[in-house]
């Protein structure tokens, strides 16, 4: 990240590069113009790192040929800038030559932090002078004493997250080569094993109409159009009040368990009793781990298009965590629509391994906060300063807010199903993280 100091002559630009870049690199003078050449240094700031640039003021200089290339100089910095530190003096007040600089930076639509320095004593009244320049809230500043440094660094921190240059890769280890792990659930007897002898083209799996025949969960490497996969059949899960004791028992928790590492879980529904309390709860439960749910509606030749539809309504009904979870209708034994089932099962796998670009996510949250503000905590409402992606698989988001608190379900179920529709994340199951930026000068200074 590039961090360019900007302002005018003698307002302690380069006072602030010395402290941020640890080192006494810049000459520091009452004179103004003793800066002529742009300087870059490594700096860092608690566990920020981040290049630090000092930039000549635009005045003083007599020699016009001098004064043309600085401007040329100047123009270059800011076009390759990720962040504008706007300093300006704030025992002088705000004069034209800080508007002149305001101006000059605007148009490049950087992070910009305004910066009001030489804050020692108790001078902050003069701050109100700063808000015409259009450059928010101006941070109270001594960079020779080191003051309002702790600030600082929360709103460069905040500037690296919207810029996407904080990235936490917390992914699971997975190559191109790796298998893509889809787990066939369900009741007993819906079909599930008949489904992994149609995908395989084989008997593989031992089948019946009597419930209970796959006891144990079966892994079974496999290959459709080039892609690696490993099918996981796993025993029928009843409800709790009717699985015996003993082995069934020890079945059902093995299930769960190829629920918790698949990476797909299709769940197959008996079309002519679909959707009982049991599966929806089984639903719930791949929702819960996070994993991508495809609902594969067996035995639909025997049932009208009207029931399909009705079936569709009541999942939307009972299922509002997720919205528009994809429902396939299909035979197993009739070896009917096997092609758009697994079209399915890599769609979703692919928006279950998307990853968002920052800017656009923090636009949609803006636009998100204003149409339906946050609930009040309180007497207060709990603000959301920004947000970032932290990782895949599932798509998992850390939302920056001004208290640790909870939000409550129902508004971050709004904040997903509108993140969904925003960035095109049909039925994929989504997570936020709640988190408050810390304060790194709460246990001592940092390293410089």
């Amino acid at each position: 990240m590039k961090v360019v100091l900007v302002g005018r002559p003698n307002v302690g630009k380069s006072t602030l590069f010395n402290r941020l870049s640890g080192k006494k690199i810049a000459i520091v003078h009452d004179q103004p113009g003793v800066t002529r050449d742009w300087r870059t240094h490594p700096a860092r700031l608690a566990d920020l790192d981040f290049d630090i640039i000092d930039m000549p003021g635009l005045e003083g200089f007599e020699d016009e040929v001098l004064k043309e290339q600085i401007q040329a100089q100047t123009k270059q910095v800011l076009e390759e800038a990720d962040v504008f530190l706007m300093m300006v003096d704030i025992r002088e007040g705000l004069i034209s030559s800080d508007k002149d600089l305001a101006q000059l930076i605007k148009p490049y639509q950087k992070p910009t932090i305004l910066l009001a320095n030489k804050c020692e004593g108790s001078v902050s009244q003069g701050l109100y002078e700063f808000y015409p320049m259009g450059l928010g809230d101006p941070i109270q500043l001594s960079a020779e004493h080191g003051l309002g440094i702790d600030e600082l660094y929360e709103k460069l921190k905040e500037a690296q997250i919207l810029l996407g240059l904080d990235f936490e890769d917390e992914e699971d280890e997975k190559t191109e080569d790796s298998p893509l792990s889809m787990a066939i659930v369900g009741r007993p007897n819906v079909g599930k094993s008949t489904l992994i002898n149609a995908l395989l083209g084989s008997e593989r799996v031992l089948t019946g109409d009597m419930p209970g025949v796959t006891r144990d969960s079966i892994y079974i490497p496999w290959s459709y159009e080039g892609r690696n996969i490993r099918l996981i059949d796993t025993a029928g899960i009843r409800r709790r009040t009717k699985v015996l004791e003993g082995l069934e028992q020890l079945s059902v928790q093995d299930a769960f368990k190829a629920i918790k590492f698949a990476e797909v879980v299709v769940l197959v529904l008996d079309a002519t009793s679909p959707l009982d309390k049991q599966e929806l709860i089984l639903a719930s439960r791949v929702i819960d781990e996070g994993r991508c749910l495809v609902l594969a509606l067996n035995k639909t030749d025997l049932i009208t298009p009207k029931d399909i539809d009705e079936v569709r309504e009541k999942l939307e009904t009972h299922l509002p965590q997720v919205r528009d979870i994809p429902m396939i209708s299909m035979s197993a034994l009739m070896k009917k629509n096997l092609k758009g089932l697994m079209k399915s099962v890599f769609k979703m796998e692919e928006l279950w391994n998307k990853r968002l670009p920052t800017a656009p996510l923090n636009a949609w949250l803006a636009e998100t906060l204003e149409r339906h503000p946050t609930p009040l905590v309180g007497t207060n409402r709990v603000r959301i300063k920004y947000m970032t992606q932290v990782k895949a698989r599932p798509p998992t988001f850390a939302l920056f807010v001004s208290k640790p608190v909870e939000l409550p379900e129902t508004y971050l179920r709004y904040m997903q199903n509108s993140l969904r529709k925003a960035f095109h994340l049909p039925g994929v199951p989504i997570r936020f993280i709640i988190k408050k930026g810390k304060n790194p000068y709460e246990k001592g200074k940092p390293k410089s």
